[in-house]
């Protein structure tokens, strides 16, 4: 989920010596195995416990290129955090579209199935990308005020999306609010499984949270 470009960026460290790699290949590459260490070391030793020090350990940079990327540990996981949310939410949109010349652009799609394949991707990249997963529904609460408005824009934008899928617009303020329940039960049910390390749990959430979703706005 950090990756921002499939054009990847080096995850492991550089190799020593003389290489091809131009100099935003080499800072692409820096900042992708820092938000990677970020994200790992968190899951291991939580926000409050993780240092400035681990983060560069893990990445295998210095300091001194941590900090020209970065002002501090809250601005690394808060770039953490939106490379995640932004990596998820274009893996959510390219899913939402039918596929070319598929059934799908001639008949229409039900709500109930465009919402369970979603939430299915939704559900199978928080358990692949588990440490990132856990930056945005676990960490944020210790890493402060800007994080934390991050993460309730990020749950809007959702909200937003299975407001369209159902049909239910900003002027339907009660349906707005299932939208934005749903969501808020969704984060919590799949927290407690990530803090589980519960991954059969988490992919088995699927059927319940679309039965939800069609009481409330089916």
């Amino acid at each position: 989920m950090a990756e921002s470009s499939p054009n990847a960026a080096r995850r492991g460290p550089l190799p020593s010596g003389r290489h091809h790699l131009s100099r935003e290949q080499v800072v692409a590459s820096q900042r992708i195995r820092m938000l990677t260490a970020t994200a790992d070391a968190m899951r291991d030793k939580g926000y409050a416990g993780t240092a400035v020090a681990e983060i560069i350990r893990r990445a295998g940079v210095s300091r001194e290129t941590f900090y020209q990327q970065f002002r501090s540990k809250e601005d690394c996981f808060i770039q953490a955090l939106d490379a995640a949310t932004e990596r998820l939410a274009g893996l959510l949109e390219v899913a939402w579209q039918p596929a070319p010349g598929s059934s799908e652009e001639a008949l229409p799609v039900a709500p109930e199935e465009t919402f369970r394949r979603l939430l299915r991707l939704y559900l199978r990249t928080l358990g692949e990308q588990s440490a990132f997963a856990r930056l945005f529904l676990v960490e944020v609460y210790a890493a402060g005020p800007e994080a934390m408005a991050r993460r309730m824009a990020w749950q809007r934008r959702f909200a937003d999306a299975i407001a369209e899928i159902f049909g239910a617009g900003s002027g339907a303020d009660e349906r707005r609010f299932d939208c934005e329940a749903l969501v808020a039960a969704a984060a919590q049910l799949v927290t407690a499984r990530l803090v589980a390390d519960d991954l059969t749990g988490l992919l088995a959430l699927e059927d319940p949270l679309v039965r939800l979703a069609v009481r409330l706005l089916g």
